[in-house]
């Protein structure tokens, strides 16, 4: 499908990337978290979650520390732009999974005709802080082909972190 210049990832990813069926992605510098508070949020149709996190931006050679039981927002460095006729699952790898690293808590279905960064909702499910490097291969976007075409018109369409 990139050969034919129907899908599109940016930056590239090298070759080592690529499996039969899915491509690992890159974790990017960007991070949310919650911001400290004691007020409960209050869960509406209409909520925004960066009313409730803050942004953290990690230098060149450092780490994010995420602590046991925390969850965080990443996102991937990558932008994938889906034809119509492809959709995916965005899913962690074995390798973190078996530290206790739950790449994509909810949500990992990616609709046809995407064109945006990956947002991955992370969470620590290990006893032990985990330290998390930008771009490491963190996750991965399983391709799947549709019967027919359709398009995502939905509020996270254009999403950002």
């Amino acid at each position: 499908e990139i050969e034919l210049g129907n899908l599109s990832i940016n930056p590239s990813p090298p070759l080592s990337a690529f499996g039969p069926a899915s491509v690992d992605l890159t974790l990017s510098n960007e991070f949310r978290t919650f911001v400290s508070s004691a007020d409960p949020i209050l869960v509406t149709a209409d909520i925004d979650y960066r009313d409730h996190t803050e942004t953290i931006i990690i230098p060149e050679g450092g780490y994010f520390e995420l602590k046991a039981g925390e969850s965080c927002l990443g996102i991937t460095e990558e932008t994938l732009d889906l034809p119509p006729t492809l959709c995916g699952l965005l899913e962690g790898r074995s390798r973190f999974a078996r530290l206790g690293i739950a790449v994509h808590v909810t949500a990992s279905f990616m609709n046809p005709g995407i064109c945006n960064r990956q947002v991955l909702e992370i969470f620590n499910c290990s006893p032990r802080t985990i330290r998390l490097v930008p771009g490491i291969r963190l996750c991965q976007f399983i391709f799947l082909r549709m019967h027919g075409e359709a398009k995502y018109e939905g509020r996270f369409k254009a999403q950002s972190l």
